[in-house]
């Protein structure tokens, strides 16, 4: 059974731990190691998730598997969204769903609380970045009714990659 919780202030360390654990796992032998260090070193800092973890436009949420955390989700709203920044939307900033879980459409019941979370916030859509290399994230979205909608830069240390913006609307 998978059970999906907010994330505490207190698990702020476990909270960085799975996060550049589950990128690593996914991300780090797709690109140049001197530019995934810099990237991390602050983007998973501890004082910026921190930021990030009490900002009040944040979630964070964790899907646990018997009390393990298998996955995560960031949710942002108004000028905590990256790109839109519309009240009207919900950015779904990051979902990660960690290697011994894959299969377990731990991944699917989270994009699915993400989607709902927007709906119960009586938001208009929900939209999110994906890099354009990662096409088995780009079918599994587009499966679940995003379409993608723009691009925007992602810089990974020095190295300008391309995220599309995908959304999906709700009424």
């Amino acid at each position: 059974m998978v059970t999906i919780r907010k994330v505490e202030t207190t698990e702020l360390d476990t909270l960085v731990q799975f996060s550049k654990r589950t990128f690593y796992e996914f991300f780090a032998h797709l690109n140049d190691p001197a530019h995934f260090e810099a990237y991390t070193a602050v983007h998973f800092a501890p004082e910026k998730m921190m930021g990030e973890l009490t900002n009040p436009n944040s979630d964070f949420y964790f899907a646990l598997v018997d009390d393990e955390i298998a996955g995560y989700i960031k949710l942002n709203m108004n000028d905590a969204q990256i790109e839109f920044k519309k009240e009207n939307g919900l950015e779904l900033e990051r979902i990660y769903v960690s290697g011994a879980h894959h299969g377990k459409k731990i991944g699917k019941l989270l994009l699915q609380f993400a989607i709902q979370t927007a709906i119960d916030k009586e938001k208009n859509f929900i939209w999110l970045g994906v890099w354009e290399h990662n096409l088995k994230a780009i079918g599994f979205y587009r499966h679940h009714g995003f379409e993608v909608c723009g691009s925007h830069d992602f810089i990974l240390g020095d190295d300008r990659q391309t995220d599309l913006l995908m959304k999906k609307c709700l009424n």
